[in-house]
């Protein structure tokens, strides 16, 4: 044992705190979830499962024995992560070489809000830049887009990223062209954080013609960061497996303009499956540039994004006036967050999505009548479009 922590020490040293190196358990955690992540594709749910019962270490020691589980579905992932055990030290050593980080589950650093992804959440976390940018949950918007976007698409992508910086929101990402970029861009000349997450490894620049630009982030106080290790290049399977991290990093996300068949509507897919609230920005009906923004309004109980002001309210950021109920309490939260804007709802529906018994979400439900922020109709309660 304590020649494998001599090599697991190894591997770590410079990505991880001195004090880690220092902590047998805390090595061997570090060191069991960093490979991980170098034998997994994002979102393998089998090596999830067998993490969240066993835990990172024990876990590891399964998918290296000799001897079959007896678990089919083990069994074929230790086959497949086998395939990988030759690049695990390659990995460490491109992350050492561009300064990389390494942060894990369990640790100061790591974003609770990935837990939400379940037995699909990422193993590690391989960062360049502040890790602190990952912990700006309660204000952190996902702004994403197109990559063919429009001037109009860009121009609302640098309003609402300047503006939402300058109320103290982090803007997080996927680091491509177009919408993407501009959001990072904005977020920085506006002296707000912002996250990058990439669908390949911290050590590759892509696109290349972004190299400049997530140098910058990475230089503080925002942060790049992604679940595969360096050397990993980016895939068509792994950008969709990214967007879930964006949608999860982010408390709402909003698309700002997105064709019919945008890759910005699979992180709309992940936003809604994690509950997080959508915001959809519209676009001229001619454009077909925005034709999935408008699928979103449409389909998908979208909220119509139109200033600074509605993306705040989507992660709880607006600010107050005299107009708006001063005491939100949580229970009211709770219940309106549980009502639609489109799509009426029972009071028996209400108090099942807001964990409540029915007769405690109809007072809650008269409450926000009063406040303006509900309305009853024949058919069931909706979420008022504003107050009053």
């Amino acid at each position: 044992m304590s020649s494998d922590l001599t090599a697991w020490r190894g591997r770590l040293a410079g990505l991880v705190p001195a004090a880690i190196l220092e902590d047998a358990q805390a090595v061997a955690r570090h060191h069991a979830a960093a490979v991980w992540s170098c034998l997994t594709e994002p979102g393998d749910g089998v090596a999830g499962a067998l993490i969240s019962e066993m835990g990172a270490v024990e876990a590891l020691d399964v998918a290296v024995r000799d001897a079959d589980t007896g678990n089919a579905a083990v069994d074929a992932g230790r086959r497949r992560w086998r395939t990988r055990w030759a690049t695990v030290d390659d990995a460490f050593d491109r992350a050492r070489r561009v300064r990389a980080s390494l942060i894990v589950p369990g640790s100061a650093k790591w974003p609770a809000a990935v837990e939400d992804l379940g037995i699909h959440s990422p193993h590690a976390l391989w960062t360049r830049g502040d890790a602190e940018a990952l912990r700006r949950d309660g204000s952190a918007l996902a702004l994403v887009g197109a990559r063919a976007a429009t001037a109009y698409g860009e121009h609302v992508t640098a309003e609402l990223a300047t503006q939402l910086s300058h109320r103290g929101a982090s803007i997080v990402s996927g680091g491509a062209y177009g919408i993407d970029g501009m959001a990072h861009r904005a977020c920085l000349a506006a002296g707000g954080v912002t996250v990058a997450v990439l669908a390949g490894g911290v050590d590759r620049a892509y696109p290349a013609g972004h190299a400049d630009l997530l140098g910058r982030i990475a230089g503080g106080p925002g942060v790049v960061v992604a679940e595969v290790p360096c050397g990993t290049a980016p895939t068509k399977w792994r950008f969709l497996q990214r967007n879930r991290l964006i949608a999860a990093l982010g408390r709402a996300t909003v698309v700002v303009e997105a064709g019919w068949r945008s890759g910005s509507l699979n992180t709309a897919g992940h936003a809604a499956a994690l509950g997080r609230p959508l915001g959809a920005v519209p676009g001229p009906v001619t454009s077909a540039a925005s034709a999935g923004c408008h699928r979103l309004l449409r389909e998908y109980d979208a909220r119509c994004i139109t200033s600074a002001d509605d993306a705040a309210e989507l992660y709880g950021g607006a600010e107050t006036s005299g107009s708006t109920s001063p005491d939100r309490t949580d229970d009211r939260t709770r219940v309106l967050d549980a009502l639609s804007f489109r799509s009426p709802r029972t009071p028996e529906d209400v108090a099942l999505r807001a964990g409540f018994a029915p007769e405690e979400a109809r007072g809650l439900l008269a409450v926000l009548e009063l406040e303006g922020r509900a309305r009853r109709g024949p058919d069931g309660w909706r979420r008022s479009a504003s107050p009053g």
